[in-house]
């Protein structure tokens, strides 16, 4: 049993986000509340090719384990390969195999959640890949391909023979996308199916959507993915809520700026970037997926979408702070949606 789901505890995990969950952003939601964090997805021969790009997506902090690097790929004997140089390369404490993808340039590559129609590929991966790998091996896979092929059940109780450790779920079909609900009913008959931990993952956006699945299934753990792009204070406002039945009162305005302002100035120093103005344009998005809820967030997302260096994102939240504290803040209207889980294949392939 991996230490952090032992069944005295029930962890919170950070999902895997393309192009979201890098090193700088595992580390706020770590300090946040996280238990387990996972990286961007990787592809197993950007590993195998020793790119340097791929390889700075498995970079981490200590701070952030326990911390799982994922995988994708459809050759269990090279990913197993790609597990050992990156235990080479800094010991992760798992490795995860994507099963559950659903963007166009990885299944077209027979990766993520394509597998999940060819059960005996996807086997053989998840056996051959257990056993190259000198950490232990989880897997995170989707329900099934669509409404007329669910087969989570049959693809666990596979998962579970194959040796993987804990798999985690997330509730829909790759034919929904991120549209529709979530289907927790089959995540808790999966959880009732194996012995192997299951984490339900899924339309989880508070701490009372936690405690409802913990109390109506047997999962083990859940995995936060969308809802924390904009609210990484979910994982705060979750353990309060499992701890006391209450919510915590929402971040102030100036928290959330606070917040934007150090997550900016993080990623400048990070090592993805080459210069400010690449740091700042791969923050934009992320910027507008912070207004969510901000009076004046219209106003905000126009001029996020084209900031350019710190001292600018200081002056317009010091300007929108002054005007919100006089009432005079442009009308607010929905934030955009913010990017899916794995919104954007940027590894190598």
């Amino acid at each position: 049993m991996l230490p952090w789901l032992q069944p005295d505890r029930f962890p919170l995990y950070l999902a895997p986000m393309a192009g979201v969950t890098d090193t700088v952003f595992r580390g706020l939601c770590k300090e946040l509340g996280a238990d387990v964090t996972v990286t961007e997805f990787v592809s197993a021969e950007g590993i195998m090719q020793a790119d340097e790009r791929t390889r700075k997506y498995v970079d981490f902090d200590e701070p952030q384990r326990p911390l799982g690097v994922q995988l994708f790929g459809a050759d269990g004997k090279r990913m197993g390969e790609a597990a050992r140089k990156i235990a080479d390369w800094k010991r992760p404490d798992f490795i995860d195999i994507n099963f559950g993808c659903p963007v166009n340039k990885v299944v077209a590559k027979n990766g993520g959640s394509s597998l999940l129609k060819d059960c005996p590929l996807l086997t053989s991966v998840a056996t051959e890949l257990v056993k190259a790998s000198p950490v232990p091996v989880t897997a995170k896979m989707r329900i099934g391909w669509d409404s007329e092929n669910i087969n989570a059940l049959d693809v666990c109780r596979r998962l579970e023979d194959a040796g993987i450790q804990a798999i985690a779920i997330h509730g829909r079909t790759r034919a929904q996308g991120y549209t529709g609900l979530a289907n927790w009913d089959v995540i808790g008959m999966c959880a009732e199916a194996v012995k192997i931990p299951v984490i339900g993952n899924g339309d989880i956006s508070s701490g009372y959507d936690v405690e409802r699945h913990r109390r109506q299934t047997k999962v083990s753990g859940v995995m936060i993915g969308r809802a924390a792009m904009g609210n990484p204070w979910i994982f705060r406002e979750a353990k309060h809520y499992l701890e006391t039945g209450e919510h915590l009162h929402p971040v102030t305005m100036e928290q959330r700026f606070e917040f934007m302002l150090r997550h900016t100035r993080l990623a400048l120093v990070s090592n993805r970037h080459k210069d400010e103005i690449s740091a700042m344009r791969s923050m934009r998005n992320r910027l507008m997926t912070y207004t969510a809820g901000l009076p004046g967030g219209k106003h905000l997302r126009a001029k996020f979408c084209h900031v350019s260096s710190i001292t600018e994102l200081e002056d317009i939240a010091a300007a929108h702070l002054a005007a919100n504290s006089r009432d005079t803040h442009p009308a607010d209207s929905p934030a955009p949606a913010g990017a899916t889980e794995e919104d954007d294949v940027l590894v190598a392939a």
